[in-house]
């Protein structure tokens, strides 16, 4: 029988982060990346603190990989936006002692909204969930783009 090597990297438990201003998404995949699930919704302004909750999560979770959405412009380019997620990107990587990758996550939150229509979670619900849902998304179109 002869086996062939895996081309594919290893199968690793992944954090994935929708950074907002007010609040941030979290979602997480197990070990064998199959399927991402929302994990929680930060609501922390303080960038430091948030990168302290952000870390500690991931060494909770014992997560091996963290993945930032990055917002561009519908067009590609990158704005002010996309700026502040990979200097974020970099201060989580400092912090946390992972490395830290960055996901298009362009559609995101429509995608979400459109995904808490068909489910029809509303209201203050909706507020609670809408941005883990959205990092939902960011880590499923990572997890996919690995395969």
């Amino acid at each position: 029988m002869r086996v062939y090597p895996r081309t594919y990297e290893v199968e690793m438990i992944i954090l994935a982060v929708d950074l907002g201003k007010a609040r941030t998404g979290i979602a997480i995949c197990d070990k064998t990346e199959l399927l991402a699930s929302p994990l929680e919704q930060i609501s922390e302004k303080d960038t430091e603190v948030l990168l302290d909750k952000i870390s500690t999560i991931a060494l909770e979770r014992k997560a091996e990989l963290i993945v930032v959405g990055l917002p561009k412009n519908m067009d590609g380019s990158e704005g002010e936006s996309a700026q502040n997620a990979r200097d974020f990107a970099q201060k989580l990587r400092e912090k946390s002692g992972l490395d830290v990758k960055m996901q298009d996550e362009r559609g995101t939150t429509i995608t979400a909204h459109k995904y808490l229509n068909a489910t029809n979670t509303r209201g203050k619900k909706r507020k609670n969930v809408v941005d883990s849902v959205a990092a939902t998304i960011i880590l499923q179109s990572f997890l996919d783009s690995r395969k």
